[in-house]
């Protein structure tokens, strides 16, 4: 059984459905995703062991089922460029949670290399009707106000990939705007079917979200991600 089965099979019989970001991260990595440099710690000391590993700037996130949309409540603070500025930070994100979400159940905080490039989403659902469908188009916190995305069923082919990407209405971006380099549209058209080929290996997965995806002329990582899981119950 590979890791990431053993993560996902896991998480099945403790009859949870939403993954933590950790593991979703994790999956991601032993799968061959582009994923950026992460660590891991529950306490101040864990953090900025890891920080130090990985290197300033770095983002600090909180980890927590039940915690999905974590830059609302203060969850995410990003560009952290020193030991004392991320104990600063720290603080006042667990205050910000503690006020926002008193119940909230924190597993720890994860810690990431300081990402730029083009915020993207890719992502995947299942519907009743026609099973899983991907999902692609702009990311960050703009992607429901803006709602620039397009859809193909799964599985898909080179051709679809590449007709995704071309089909957002900010397609321009990424063919390079006043002076910015061109995206690296192999790396983002292989990364779609990765996603394609990833969901069909694990059907047990409801839900998808890569977002953001960062990319660049060199490439693209994904930088957060979420995995929901059919109900247990089902």
């Amino acid at each position: 059984m590979s890791e990431a089965k053993k993560i996902l099979t896991s998480a099945i019989q403790q009859k949870r459905k939403v993954l933590t970001v950790q593991e979703s991260k994790t999956i991601l990595i032993k799968e061959g995703f582009p994923v950026n440099p992460t660590g891991y710690g529950q306490s101040l000391e864990a953090i900025i062991s890891e920080s130090k590993k990985i290197g300033f700037p770095i983002v600090l996130k909180v980890s927590s089922e039940d915690i999905l949309h974590k830059s609302d409540i203060g969850g995410v603070i990003t560009d952290i460029r020193s030991v004392e500025e991320l104990k600063e930070q720290f603080e006042i994100m667990k205050e910000k949670i503690a006020k926002s979400l008193p119940n909230a159940r924190i597993e720890g905080f994860l810690i990431e290399k300081m990402e730029s490039g083009i915020e993207l989403l890719i992502g995947s659902t299942q519907d009743p009707m026609f099973g899983p469908i991907l999902a692609f188009g702009l990311g960050g916190i703009y992607v429901e106000i803006l709602k620039d995305v397009v859809f193909r069923l799964i599985p898909i082919e080179q051709e679809d990939a590449t007709e995704m990407i071309s089909e957002i209405k900010a397609a321009k971006i990424l063919d390079g705007i006043r002076g910015q380099p061109v995206v690296d549209k192999k790396a983002l058209i292989e990364l779609l079917m990765k996603t394609s080929k990833f969901i069909e290996k694990f059907p047990e997965i409801e839900e998808l979200d890569l977002n953001p995806i960062f990319a660049t002329d060199k490439g693209v990582t994904v930088v957060d991600a979420r995995i929901i899981l059919n109900d247990p119950a089902q």
